[in-house]
């Protein structure tokens, strides 16, 4: 089948790419691993899934009409909640019809010759396109730990990011979970009022701040919509792609009471408010200080035992710079008598047994072990496809020491080969629909330029690309965020490059460098007839 445009994932970003290029008149089609549509939310339906976004901000701006009909059951929306607005979405812009289901793209080539891209996938059949579109997402290959002995653990194993679709059920059961990143941060809570008994095997405790999470207030709802497309530009042009309220005062020009109760008001708040507490929050080591001692604080008044409190209390990492977690009722879940805190730094997983897994300390019975060890983040899924370019390139190769990108939109040597959210882009670190969302119509946008002007080949050169890869870990290196050891950095992976990949410079100001890269002739970029 010969294309105009192939699409990799049909999440959130692969779904709206669809319809923007549909709207362009392209021959296109999705081709989706799984066996239904939604990505992240197709995949991760572990007990507790739930955006750190909140809902009303969550979701697609494109429709007027979407926007004002979909009513949000929640202020953060749950997993299903989430599946059956994006299932909703695909149905009343028909988009099913041009997704391919259950078809894994294998290899990409790219024919020098015809300029086109070759896809085979793990079905067999072979497609070729004009434009290459990898929407594969950020957080899509889970990472399960090398467990010597996993294969002879009599017990069930899951990872939450490749959950049984029919549940789970720990009723009575010992259950162990090994992880507390924002995954297990949420299932552990549920997983707990279930279970006979929960043992936490905790490596690096991570900060967590409340969602206050509930029903979504309809005073709240009608306000927000009512003003939507006002909102809406807010998060645009902002830093987090949010409409959160972000601080403009250094912490030096802030009296200490009333920084006190600025850090108590946003508590109060709850979410990601926390993160712009003050200006130089994420730039400034004392001011992080500041708000990480106040987290800490708040985790000893939630735990009861001050050992375990102690053990939840992070320290290696200053605040935020590792992914903030959102929880309900989390810390005080150790509160409870059926959950055990094991701190697998100090005392090492040795292995799984028959019975449940041995630290270097003790044996604990489990029928049940649950990986909440997240994610090949931001490069896995590009990486898990064999994709070729100029002179037979490999992806892989071109990345061996990190990412390398142009604006997390394009990778020099690799011609008509477009990524959403990208490394290099501010992807994670923002409102990804906010994100997704201007990756689309920037791409959908240069398709259109190129289609009329009867150009048929971009790519970035290997010079522009150097220079933006070096602007991404410049203005990473100007925060705090590259001394934490974080799946930002790629630390999670054994062997993986450490890189600071996403772009921290915020999201408006990002999105003002590539509405000037477009208005400039798709400036940095080689364009070819």
């Amino acid at each position: 089948m010969d294309l105009d445009s192939m699409i990799v994932g049909a999440g959130v970003s692969g779904l709206y790419m669809l319809h923007r290029l549909r709207g362009l008149g392209h021959a296109t089609v999705v081709l989706e691993a799984g066996d239904g549509i939604g990505g992240t939310w197709y995949w991760n339906r572990y007990p507790g899934a739930r955006c750190d976004i909140e809902s009303l901000e969550y979701s697609y701006s494109f429709s007027e009409d979407l926007q004002q009909e979909w009513h949000w059951p929640d202020r953060y929306s749950l997993q299903p909640d989430i599946l059956r607005y994006v299932n909703h979405v695909a149905d009343r812009f028909d988009l099913r019809r041009d997704v391919r289901l259950a078809t894994r793209v294998t290899r990409a080539t790219f024919d020098e010759v015809a300029r086109r891209w070759t896809i085979e996938t793990d079905t067999g059949s072979v497609l070729t396109a004009t434009y290459l579109i990898m929407a594969t997402g950020c957080l899509s290959v889970p990472r399960v730990p090398e467990l010597e002995g996993l294969e002879d653990f009599g017990g069930r194993w899951y990872h939450t990011g490749a959950w049984p679709h029919d549940g789970v059920d720990f009723t009575g059961r010992r259950v162990g979970i090994i992880g507390t990143g924002s995954s297990g941060i949420q299932a552990i809570p549920i997983i707990a009022r279930q279970a006979r008994h929960l043992t936490v095997f905790q490596r690096t405790p991570n900060f967590s701040v409340p969602a206050w999470n509930g029903p979504l207030d309809p005073d709240v709802e009608a306000s927000f919509k009512a003003d939507y497309g006002a909102n809406r530009e807010i998060a645009r042009r902002s830093d987090s792609g949010t409409t959160l309220e972000a601080s403009t005062t250094p912490t030096h020009a802030m009296a200490p009471e009333v920084a006190k109760a600025e850090l108590e008001r946003r508590w109060a708040q709850g979410g990601f408010n926390m993160e712009l507490v003050f200006a130089d929050e994420t730039t400034d080591a004392n001011a992080n200080a500041i708000v990480a001692e106040f987290a800490r604080r708040k985790i000893r008044d939630r735990v009861k035992d001050p050992a375990v409190a102690a053990l939840l209390c992070p320290t290696d990492h200053p605040f935020a710079t590792k992914r903030l977690c959102v929880d309900t009722d989390y810390f005080e879940t150790y509160n409870r008598d059926n959950v055990t805190l094991v701190d697998i730094r100090a005392e090492p997983i040795a292995r799984a047994t028959p019975a449940g897994v041995r630290t270097a300390a003790r044996e604990v019975a489990l029928d049940d072990i649950v990986f909440a060890t997240g994610f090949d983040a931001m490069t896995g899924a590009l990486m898990a496809v064999d994709i070729r370019g100029r002179g037979g390139q490999s992806l892989r190769a071109a990345w061996a020491a990190g990412p390398r990108s142009y604006l997390g939109l394009m990778v020099a040597g690799f011609p008509n080969l477009f990524t959403v959210t990208g490394p290099g882009s501010p992807s994670v670190l923002s409102n990804m629909m906010t994100s997704i969302e201007q990756h689309v119509e920037w791409i959908a946008a240069c398709l259109g330029h190129l289609r009329d002007r009867h150009i048929r080949l971009i790519e970035p050169s290997a010079e522009t690309e150097q220079r933006w890869t070096d602007h991404v870990r410049e203005v990473g290196d100007q925060t705090l965020y590259p001394r934490a050891n974080s799946w930002y950095m790629g630390a999670n992976i054994p062997g993986k490059p450490r890189v600071f990949m996403p772009y921290v410079g915020g999201v408006g100001a990002y999105r003002t460098i590539c509405e000037g890269v477009a208005e400039h002739g798709y400036e940095g970029f080689a364009l070819a007839s």
